[in-house]
């Protein structure tokens, strides 16, 4: 027989963190930590700042969505919720500008996860609110261990709804053929090992991180030209292009492609891409499609890898 330990939940966070932004928030920042809440609420980020102001109060941290260039702020409470900290969180959304708010809490009240239900429910599909508690446990005299449980997140499906009833026929061909994709390319276990799934919209693109907010791997439906287009966007730094064209000739021979590279001297971001032909309306050809997307996008990632 194995024995087995008990696993108990520490309900005292403040035997772990005693202070919220000199203990709790430093750790939360460090990258180990930051993925833990990331994977908890399906995103993927990257931390900008802590203690970011905003006119005369600070919000505890400042981050960007890894790969897009959308802003979250995150809001950090070692108690039960409160008034006072909605308000704040509703103030420095506003000041920051921000897409996505996450509110971290020891617990959350039923008043306070109504509101954010009410405010996801009522706001448009561009922002999202998460309501997060902390939990840590322990089995004996093990380290804690801590663990995000969402108890709020936007309601996807309903804004969904809302966009598909005003969508127009292209739009909607559009968004069908990324739910194709989603559902095709994320049951192939390579696939989802080298890419984090994306939510599907009516842009035309969709993009893919690889590791730094600096750059990303973007996919393209080119409806007016029946072209599929894939690159490495390189938001800012004309450096890393040059650099990376240096190496034309390897990063070509490793990935097996012939890239189209483009400096764009006039603009701040630079783009190396390749295409291809389809038939969008060809729903028979989807999978062809797909498989050449992916495999695509797999070989990309591994031979610029190395030099980003």
């Amino acid at each position: 027989m194995v024995n087995l330990g008990q696993l108990k939940e520490i309900k005292d966070l403040r035997e772990v963190w005693l202070h919220e932004a000199l203990d709790f928030t430093p750790w939360l920042a460090e990258e180990e930590n930051i993925s833990l809440l990331g994977d908890a609420v399906g995103l993927e980020i990257t931390i900008d700042e802590t203690e970011s102001s905003v006119g005369d109060f600070n919000v505890d941290i400042f981050a960007t969505e890894t790969g897009t260039d959308r802003k979250i702020i995150i809001e950090n409470q070692l108690e039960d919720t409160n008034h006072d900290h909605l308000g704040k969180l509703i103030t420095y959304a506003s000041g920051k500008s921000a897409d996505i708010i996450i509110w971290v809490v020891k617990h959350a009240r039923e008043e306070h996860k109504a509101a954010i239900e009410w405010l996801n429910n009522h706001t448009d599909d561009k922002i999202g609110f998460f309501l997060c508690e902390i939990k840590l446990y322990k089995i004996g005299d093990s380290e804690p261990a801590v663990k995000f449980e969402v108890v709020e997140r936007p309601n996807d499906w309903a804004k969904e709804v809302k966009r598909n009833n005003s969508a127009s026929p292209r739009r909607q061909a559009i968004y069908d053929y990324w739910i194709a994709f989603n559902n095709y390319a994320f049951k192939n276990k390579d696939f989802s090992k080298s890419f984090n799934q994306r939510k599907p919209s009516f842009d035309h693109w969709m993009d893919f991180s690889i590791g730094s907010s600096g750059y990303h791997i973007g996919l393209s439906q080119i409806r007016s030209r029946d072209e599929i287009s894939l690159e490495l966007y390189i938001s800012d730094d004309k450096e890393l292009f040059k650099s990376l064209l240096e190496h034309k000739s390897e990063i070509e021979e490793k990935s097996g492609l012939v890239f189209d590279w483009r400096e764009l001297p006039e603009k701040k971001a630079s783009r190396i891409l390749i295409t291809k032909s389809v038939q969008f309306d060809e729903q028979n050809q989807w999978t062809a499609q797909f498989d050449w997307i992916m495999d695509t996008m797999i070989k990309m990632k591994a031979a610029f890898k190395k030099y980003l």
